[in-house]
């Protein structure tokens, strides 16, 4: 297995996600848990998923005043998981803070600080007739990247599509961390901006994010090791 490909967790409750993993024999893969799992079984998760060997992306996209951010991210740290995040959107002053709490709260491990760019469920249209924010949707997520690598952030969640341009402006040790993966015979559901395993690494992501094309297969271990394959390989299915 690699360390480059986090599974989503998005189930309901920890008995959930303990099933699935045993049963399908993926012991020690690394995991996304999100805030439906966390907000229903809190931190107990984090150190039930540790004991296994997983290692953990904790993706709650905090976003809120610094002070609220920085004092959150001091207990996250605590937690020792790899990943974590805040959206990019909170500003400069908030990223700060965040890694401020991060940096603060650790002890020999510190968590990597990742800034969600531009949700992958959004697209152009959204971007700019609902939210409101004007310029095409790859130079904003390239500039909220700049903002993120600024402000001390290790990296940024974004899509695939943009991360080549974020590696170019912001360096090759700056994380692209890129949901939105699926393998060709699934669905894409609500995210937009998705691609596959090997489209990502070639187009500049350092670690991807899986969840349906491998919680909702048929053979859910299989499918994680075409995605590992695809990734090591380079290969488009």
């Amino acid at each position: 297995m690699t360390s480059q490909i986090y599974l989503a967790l998005d189930f309901p409750e920890w008995e959930e996600a303990k099933r699935f993993l045993h049963d399908h024999n993926l012991q020690g893969v690394p995991v996304k848990v999100g805030m439906e799992l966390f907000y229903r079984e809190g931190p107990a998760v984090i150190e039930k998923l540790k004991q296994d060997n997983h290692p953990i992306f904790l993706d709650l996209k905090l976003h809120d005043i610094p002070t609220t951010v920085m004092r959150a991210m001091k207990k996250i740290a605590e937690l020792e998981v790899e990943l974590t995040n805040v959206h990019a959107l909170g500003g400069s002053e908030m990223i700060k803070f965040a890694k401020e709490g991060l940096v603060n709260g650790s002890g020999s491990q510190i968590t990597k600080l990742i800034a969600v760019t531009i949700l992958t469920s959004m697209d152009q249209q959204t971007m700019n007739t609902e939210l409101r924010i004007p310029g095409m949707l790859d130079d904003n997520a390239v500039h909220l990247a700049e903002t993120a690598q600024n402000s001390g952030a290790d990296g940024v969640v974004c899509s695939v599509h943009e991360a080549g341009r974020i590696k170019k402006a912001c360096g090759g040790n700056f994380l692209t961390v890129t949901p939105g993966i699926r393998l060709q015979q699934t669905e894409s559901n609500d995210q937009k901006r998705i691609a596959a395993p090997g489209f990502a690494r070639e187009n500049g992501s350092d670690v991807i994010v899986i969840g349906r094309s491998v919680t909702k297969a048929q053979n859910p271990n299989e499918a994680y090791r075409l995605a590992v394959e695809e990734w090591d390989n380079g290969i488009e299915r």
